[in-house]
């Protein structure tokens, strides 16, 4: 019985000394956004461990209500092909403009490109708008309604002589979080009847609102 004790005791020793030089996590929930639209709620989890600059950046204009009757200005359904060199797109983008398609000016310097750590771009996915230039994205977001390769980060090589390589690099969008609740709802908004309104192109004709953004946790 005095040995069964004394197991005991030096268990106990031995896991209080573990718990005592183990690493703490920084443990917890990943912060999730609610979008009230116009044709329904959908709920997105964000990803700060592969993406923490763009979700910092994201939140930051929910907080600051920046989406808050905004529209989805952008929705383009193109056919797939299928194979490597597809590059037809599936999107609804927002979080820019107010209506009439009337721009909203960014809140927040441009941001860096984090794609080459962040989600793929894949169904469900949202993903940071930009321009040609990489570093470019502010406010505008897009839904991934089907699987985007065309917008991942690659790099790549090619010998292109005796011992000599040439490299390139697709800079990508990045995807920074995943739709876990009204992917119905993405899916209803991107069969909306489009047209071009002044210079845009594939602008809803009866426009779809986001009445409201704001985190849930």
């Amino acid at each position: 019985m005095k040995r069964l004790s004394l197991a005991l005791s030096a268990l106990v020793l031995a896991l209080g000394l573990f718990l005592t030089l183990a690493p703490t996590a920084q443990a917890g929930p990943n912060p999730v956004v609610v979008m009230e639209t116009s044709m329904g709620r959908i709920m997105i989890m964000l990803y700060p461990a592969d993406a923490p600059k763009t979700v910092a950046n994201f939140l930051k204009y929910v907080e600051a209500g920046f989406y808050d009757n905004t529209i989805f200005h952008r929705v383009i359904r193109q056919r797939k092909r299928g194979g490597e060199d597809d590059t037809a797109m599936n999107i609804v983008q927002g979080g820019g403009y107010t209506f009439p398609a009337k721009r909203k000016s960014p809140l927040y310097p441009p941001i860096p490109n984090e794609a080459s750590t962040g989600l793929m771009n894949t169904k469900g996915t949202i993903s940071m708008a930009r321009t040609d230039v990489p570093d470019s994205a502010t406010s505008e977001f897009f839904f991934n309604v089907e699987d985007n390769p065309p917008f991942d980060y690659r790099q790549s090589a090619a010998v292109v002589g005796a011992g000599t390589f040439s490299s390139s690099v697709s800079a990508g969008y990045c995807a920074f979080g995943k739709v876990i609740r009204g992917m119905d709802v993405i899916e209803k908004i991107s069969e909306v009847r489009t047209a071009r309104s002044g210079l845009m192109q594939d602008v809803p004709v009866d426009p779809v609102f986001i009445k409201k953004a704001y985190k849930a946790n």
